[in-house]
């Protein structure tokens, strides 16, 4: 007999289907019971784990942006390589997650962003908590290389990393109006124009 699953594994069960499902469709066009019936779980368990649907939203925001960040600095941890070369690594991890052909719940900050910001208070403030986390980590990885001397670039790092992060932001959206991975392309060559990396050649 299968053991009864724990009340945390549920609930994260419930989060991480949530995810996918809004990942392609967006927050309000998504009922619950879509989520629950996904996930396997009773639609009266739900409120067991969430006070509403927002306060879901909030939660599904906070989980997705942790695993970001925690991806983020695994990425800006790797041995044997400069904060440059990071770098460039993580933008193409950024260009591979955030695809215009399936991004499976992984691009959630672009698909809701605009969509709950305007709806939901609280999940806004998610939004700007874990817009906020990853800024700072690309702040202290541009600092990191600029103290090296892999990053040549001597601007601000922290208004360096918003510029950075809403130009990705931007591109990330317009590749889902165009359906070419162009825009991409243009914010990696402006990227490495703000960073004062050659155009073309490969960061060690």
């Amino acid at each position: 007999m299968n053991a009864v699953p724990a009340t945390a594994n549920v609930r994260e069960k419930i989060l991480a289907t949530g995810q996918r499902i809004m990942g392609g469709k967006g927050f309000s066009a998504v009922g619950l019971n879509e989520v629950l019936a996904a996930a396997g779980v009773p639609k009266g368990s739900f409120y067991h784990y969430f006070g509403s649907k927002d306060a879901f939203g909030e939660a599904l925001l906070e989980g997705y942006f942790e695993a970001y960040v925690a991806d983020m600095e695994r990425i800006f941890r790797q041995p044997g390589k400069t904060k440059a070369a990071q770098i460039e690594d993580y933008f193409a991890a950024w260009q591979d997650n955030q695809s215009f052909e399936d991004c499976q719940g992984k691009c959630l900050a672009v698909k809701l962003g605009a969509e709950v910001a305007d709806l939901s208070d609280s999940m806004r403030s998610a939004l700007d908590r874990g817009t906020a986390a990853i800024i700072a980590g690309m702040a202290a990885a541009i600092e990191a290389g600029q103290a090296e001397g892999s990053l040549p670039v001597q601007d601000d790092a922290e208004a360096l990393a918003q510029s950075l992060y809403q130009l990705w932001l931007g591109a990330s959206i317009m590749v889902k109006i165009v359906r070419t991975s162009q825009p991409f392309d243009n914010a990696l060559r402006t990227t490495r124009h703000l960073l004062g990396l050659p155009a073309n050649t490969a960061v060690p």
